[in-house]
């Protein structure tokens, strides 16, 4: 069980890391760089390190994604992409 779930965290890390390079949408992005985030955490988990786990989800989906989305959002940004 723990291999399959460790496969799993490890491609929707894979994956969401991918998405936050490729995606044009900030929001998007901010989104699957959260996803990504907690997917390490949960593959923290998987290697027995629940303090790691745990302020990784604190310090950085927590504060950081939170303060990102935030600027976002009043920084505004128009629908299409300027270039």
């Amino acid at each position: 069980m723990d291999e399959i779930l460790f496969f799993v965290a490890g491609i929707a890390a894979v994956v969401a890391a991918a998405g936050t390079v490729f995606l044009r949408n900030p929001f998007y992005a901010v989104l699957s760089l959260v996803v990504h985030l907690l997917s390490l955490s949960l593959l923290f988990l998987l290697l027995y390190a629940p303090f790691v786990a745990v302020v990784q989800v604190m310090v950085y989906v927590g504060a950081v994604m939170v303060l990102y989305v935030f600027v976002n959002a009043y920084v505004g940004g128009g629908t299409e992409p300027q270039g």
